[in-house]
């Protein structure tokens, strides 16, 4: 089902999107509760300096209305984090935004760590669906990605548990 956001303006000057959402549409009323205009606009500027369209920004919002919840600064960190130090494509959120609901100390940077060091270490393929390993969990990743590779990698629980930043 597609999704279909319109902003306008309710009694009182307020900021009040028309939603038109099958999934996830009781979280985006409450995501766009209380928010006003120039929030929302602000938001959407921040994805945009990644190069996103609004029309993708609106799918993302579709998909998950938490992508527009979240803070500038932790979208822009996310973002930065995604396409500077991962080398992925913005429209990876698009396709994934549950993944800005995830803290970037605590799972992304930790994660994608673990997913470097067996990637050049010749244990995991490179072309990875990275989605994937953020979104499991902590159980199940720790068992696919991180104690079959004990032998040949000894410090991928050591470097997970220590929430090493990403190495530049």
């Amino acid at each position: 089902m597609e999704t279909e956001v319109a902003p306008s303006l309710g009694k009182g000057g307020e900021f009040q999107p028309h939603l038109e959402i099958a999934k996830d549409g009781i979280q985006a009323i409450f995501g766009m509760r209380g928010m006003n205009k120039s929030t929302w606009e602000r938001k959407v500027s921040a994805y945009k300096r990644w190069g996103l369209s609004e029309e993708e920004i609106l799918v993302a919002f579709g998909r998950s209305p938490h992508c527009i919840t979240a803070s500038e600064d932790k979208i822009m960190r996310v973002m930065g984090f995604f396409i500077n130090k991962m080398g992925l494509e913005p429209s990876l959120i698009v396709k994934c935004p549950g993944l800005l609901t995830y803290s970037l100390e605590k799972r992304l940077i930790p994660r994608a760590s673990v997913i470097q060091v067996l990637q050049s270490e010749g244990l995991v393929k490179k072309d990875f669906y990275l989605p994937t390993v953020f979104g499991c969990a902590e159980e199940l990743f720790l068992k696919k990605f991180v104690m079959p590779y004990e032998k040949e990698a000894s410090e991928l629980l050591q470097l997970y548990k220590r929430k090493l930043n990403f190495p530049e």
